[in-house]
């Protein structure tokens, strides 16, 4: 049974392995000789080893030959021409055998093609031949060090740095690392000899860092006078073997711990034998398996069992190896997924004899490659059925996949969005929230995240979403990508701003009931009480001149009602429907139409006008609300102008965020806000002693601006003039 193991892990072996007799022919071999260095890849026992071989040197040749003589042979590596010109390097053990130690007479011989492996060294020995060496120098004589610039360097140390022995040898880190380099530098200077070792260095800058020294003799007269060296930075090259070995060794432990299950079936004993860890992972009692066959096929699930048993035939015929994945049933009634391979071995007649094989418990991963390929399923399809948009968008903020909801809010194809970045097609003002989504998603915290945003419809038209963020990450607990939920709010929005604009309308026409009730009864309880009186003196007085005059002051004050009625039906005008006839309008256009139209008062003024204005401003307005404003303004600033000095009004235009900002500034009389201010745009509200102010220019300007959803506000000192600033909204 042991020779059988020896001969399926010889077979199966990682390594090139041959076994021949004194005469060098085949004994045994591993697949791996028969690959890489056999001629004839068919049956090779018997066979002559350097009859097959591929080409090798004359030294492994001899080697082999005293090797069947019973002398060991190591070579390292050993490099040679092949005919086509080509360097190979081979590597090779040869152990002799006697029929006391191993059953035969013979070698066993182990070869290995380290080609590529030598290539890099010679490639590393290349590299180091240019890498940045410093050198030193100890005069003995003189008692001085000497340090190339490349050394001082690597100690970091200024340019005119000029070490001592004792100060050099400080450099070396203290233990074991300082008591070496000391050592080795007395050994030279006492007995002659070189040194070329490895230690760490504290640099002047307190960095520990890898250092290889060499260093020569020189003498005279039998004496040490001179010490000269190489002085090498070799620490990232130490650490990274530092850390290989580290890993070697962790993976060593790991495959010497691997719960594998080994077993040997006697085919022609019908005995099944199985380890430790076999009754393990079929979760059965030692002491109640039979070890026969029976018994290892009755743990099989019933929906594998036939082909299991059909490949575990072929196996036993010798057709194939057996190397299947199959379900066990555990006496709990649980599952297990079992991986197994096995080995058949037959007799000098080729009747298969016996079997041999491993197995290992892999239902964790096949559980997990399930669980993962139903949520994956189950994900892909709620993904691509769901009624709101969702994304995966890569860490660069590329779109990687996207659903027909998202390709329908945005506009575009999914191919097309593929092809861009999230931020391609971002609202410009929320660009910043696009590094936000990167920072936390992607960054340190990996969290999820919710936020609104904007982005432009392949129309032109901006889409309202609210975005939740969820980062995936890789097995390196690093985020491989984020799956985005894209809400598409864009009609909440627009019913909102339309409802906020409604809001807005209604508090304006509140404060014109507000004006209402003022005027109702304030301004026309003044006009009745006025006239109620007039009529009474009329029918009381019998002059007929006093009538007559009495008449005429009815007249006026009639005038004057229908005045105020007028003004009333003003205000009420601006608020109704203002929104609805909004327009995009050019700014200068309107105002080269108003300077136009009052033409002759402005040359009567002697006025002039400077105009700085955009050809492309233009703001969401009525038409007539607009011209009505400009004009009301700048006739205020022809009516109001100074007597000292001819009037100026200087006009301008610029861009302030989603609106236009409007500025007059004039040079007129100008008016006391300390005083004024609060009432500047109130009804029936006069600053001036102006025989045709009447105090409702400004009111009904006001209206007008927040009617289309625009502002006012003023600056003015007295005798200087005034600066008038609107804002409407951008088109």
């Amino acid at each position: 049974m042991k020779t059988l193991a020896v001969d399926f892990l010889l077979k199966e072996s990682p390594n090139a392995i041959a076994i021949v007799d004194t005469k060098l022919n085949f004994i045994s071999h591993s697949n791996q000789w028969q690959e890489k260095f056999s001629l004839d890849k068919t049956d090779i026992i018997n066979k002559n080893l350097f009859d097959s071989i591929i080409e090798t040197p004359s030294l492994f040749k001899i080697a082999v030959n005293e090797g069947v003589k019973g002398k060991e042979h190591i070579n390292l590596g050993q490099k040679f021409t092949l005919p086509d010109g080509k360097l190979q390097w081979l590597k090779w053990k040869i152990i002799p055998s006697t029929i006391q130690d191993h059953g035969f007479d013979g070698a066993i011989i182990f070869l290995e093609d380290i080609t590529a492996v030598q290539k890099e060294l010679e490639l590393l020995h290349k590299a180091e031949e240019v890498a940045r060496i410093g050198c030193w120098e100890l005069d003995l004589i003189s008692n001085t060090v000497n340090w190339t610039k490349t050394t001082k360097d690597i100690h970091e140390v200024e340019p005119d740095f000029i070490p001592s022995l004792e100060e050099g040898i400080n450099f070396y880190k203290e233990g074991v690392y300082r008591d070496k380099i000391s050592y080795l530098v007395s050994n030279a200077i006492a007995e002659g000899k070189p040194f070329d070792t490895e230690l760490i260095i504290v640099t002047a800058k307190k960095n520990e860092v890898w250092v290889r020294a060499k260093g020569e003799v020189e003498k005279l007269n039998g004496k040490a006078v001179r010490l000269v060296g190489t002085f090498q930075d070799i620490d990232q090259k130490k650490k990274i073997e530092l850390a290989h070995e580290e890993i070697s060794e962790r993976l060593k432990i790991t495959t010497q711990t691997a719960q594998i299950g080994t077993w040997h079936y006697d085919l022609v004993e019908n005995e099944l034998e199985w380890d430790n860890e076999m009754y393990r992972i079929f979760d059965i009692d030692k002491n109640q398996f039979s070890k026969a066959l029976e018994a290892w096929s009755s743990t099989i699930d019933p929906n594998d069992k036939e082909r299991i048993l059909a490949a575990t035939n072929d196996a036993i015929k010798g057709l194939k190896d057996f190397d299947e994945e199959y379900r066990i049933k555990l006496q709990n009634g649980s599952t297990r997924y079992i991986k197994g391979i096995s080995k058949t071995i037959k007799d000098i007649n080729g009747q298969s004899i016996k079997m041999t094989g491993a197995n290992w418990d892999i239902t964790e991963l096949r559980s997990t490659e399930i669980q993962l390929a139903k949520n994956t399923k189950l994900f892909a399809k709620t993904f691509e059925h769901s009624s709101i948009g969702m994304a995966l968008v890569s860490p660069e903020l590329k779109w990687l996949k996207v659903n027909k909801s998202l390709s329908k809010s945005l506009g575009y194809s999914e191919e097309e969005l593929l092809k861009m970045k999230t931020t391609d097609i971002t609202y410009t003002d929320d660009l910043s929230s696009s590094e936000v989504f990167k920072s936390k998603v992607f960054g340190e915290n990996n969290k999820n995240l919710k936020l609104q945003k904007r982005y432009f419809h392949k129309d032109g038209n901006v889409v309202h979403a609210v975005i939740g963020v969820t980062p995936v990450r890789d097995l390196n607990e690093k985020p491989s990508h984020a799956i985005v939920q894209f809400l598409d709010i864009t009609n909440s929005i627009k019913s909102q701003n339309k409802l906020e604009a409604l809001v807005e309308v209604t508090k304006s026409q509140n404060e014109s009931l507000t004006n209402f009730a003022h005027i109702v009864s304030h301004n026309l309880r003044s006009h009745s009480t006025n006239m109620t009186m007039l009529t009474r003196f009329l029918n009381e007085e019998k002059n007929e001149d006093e009538r007559l005059n009495l008449n005429r002051m009815i007249t006026s004050a009639t005038e004057s009602l229908s005045e105020t009625i007028d003004h009333l039906n003003d205000v009420v005008l601006v608020k109704t429907g203002a929104l609805e006839k909004l327009q995009s309008i050019s700014i200068l256009n309107t105002i080269n139409q108003i300077t136009k139209s009052i033409n002759g008062l402005l040359e009567d003024q002697s006025a002039t006008i400077k105009i700085d204005v955009s050809k492309s401003h233009f703001v969401n307005a009525v038409p007539a609300y607009l011209e009505s404003i400009f004009l009301n303004i700048l006739t205020n600033a022809l009516k109001y102008r100074s007597s000292e000095r001819t009037p100026i009004i200087e006009i301008k235009s610029k861009l302030k965020g989603d609106f236009i900002q409007i500025t007059f500034k004039d040079n007129g009389q100008g008016i006391d806000l300390e005083k004024h201010g609060d009432k500047i745009f109130g009804m029936y509200k006069t600053f001036h002693n102006h025989k045709d102010a009447k105090g409702i220019g400004l009111f009904i300007t006001k209206n007008q601006i927040e009617a289309m959803s625009g502002s006012i506000s003023i600056e003015s000192i007295v005798d200087n003039g005034t600066t008038i600033f609107i804002e409407l909204k951008h088109n």
